[in-house]
């Protein structure tokens, strides 16, 4: 996984009025949970750049007052309005801690049904998995080159070793659909038999 340093400063004020301060100075209040205490501090909107603005999965390392926190990404809240970011919370990563993360799923391979003519839809982009800090993927790979027109890839398809997934089994993240151009012609060549 890809490690965004990020340089922050310890805040002794909280609440809204303490946060709006922040933010009419140009900081963004931040917290990291998950470790011995919360950890709160504020940082820049550029500093943050490399980790919000990403479909990646990264850590963050993020330096405070001569201290380092491995955390990842765990929620923010953005402007309604102007679309910039307003707060953000950061998940410690303490080795041999579980931890709940949202993983992207990486689709690799070219399906049999896809070359027959099927369309390739998504249904997940990220699966919620529970695992250690030393197990945590920046993707987990999902192999499509078996899967038919018709036919789902399904929750309990994906393997992570020392992994737990949080999702029901039986559901889909993935599928080959028939194009309409498939049922054009399945449609043509049925008339066809009849005639």
């Amino acid at each position: 996984m890809k490690l965004i340093t990020i340089e922050g400063q310890l805040r002794s004020e909280f609440g809204k009025k303490a946060s709006r301060h922040f933010r009419s100075e140009g900081k963004v209040p931040c917290v990291i949970y998950g470790g011995s205490s919360n950890i709160h501090f504020t940082t820049t909107p550029k500093e943050l750049k490399a980790i919000v603005y990403t479909p990646e999965f990264n850590k963050a390392l993020i330096k405070i007052d001569g201290k380092e926190y491995t955390c990842i990404l765990k929620d923010l809240q953005m402007h309604k309005i102007s679309d910039e970011v307003t707060h953000v919370d950061f998940l410690e990563l303490v080795e041999g801690k579980r931890i709940n993360a949202n993983v992207p799923l990486r689709f690799v391979g070219q399906s049999v049904g896809v070359k027959a003519g099927g369309r390739f839809v998504i249904k997940m982009s990220t699966i919620k998995v529970r695992t250690t800090p030393e197990n945590l993927k920046s993707h987990i790979d999902v192999d499509i080159t078996n899967v038919e027109i018709g036919r789902n890839i399904r929750i309990e398809d994906v393997k992570v070793e020392n992994t737990e997934i949080m999702h029901n089994k039986r559901i889909p993240i993935a599928a080959v659909v028939t194009t309409r151009a498939l049922k054009q012609e399945a449609t043509e060549a049925a008339k066809g038999d009849k005639k």
